[in-house]
C-alpha cells in the first residue's frame, strides 16, 4: 500500500475507520457471492478486499494502543 493512503488512514477518526471497515466487509461478501455465482472476473479483487481490511483494523489497534498510553 502507498505511504500517501496509509497517512490518509491513519488521519481518519476511528468512527469513519469502523464505517470503512463495514463497507469492506459488505463489499467483500458480494465479491465472494459473485465468486460462487461465476460472475466474478477479477478473483484477485477479493484478496485486496482482506488486506485493507486488515490494514484498517491495523491503523485501529494503534490507535486504541496510543490511547491508552
Amino acid at each position: 500500500m502507498k505511504t500517501k493512503e496509509t497517512e490518509q488512514l491513519k488521519n481518519k477518526a476511528e468512527a469513519e475507520l469502523v464505517n470503512e471497515i463495514k463497507k469492506s466487509k459488505d463489499k467483500l461478501w458480494e465479491l465472494q457471492v459473485d465468486l460462487r455465482a461465476g460472475k466474478l472476473k477479477n478473483v484477485s479483487d477479493i484478496a485486496k478486499t482482506k488486506k485493507m481490511i486488515a490494514r484498517i483494523n491495523t491503523v485501529l489497534s494503534e490507535k486504541k494502543n496510543n490511547k491508552a498510553k
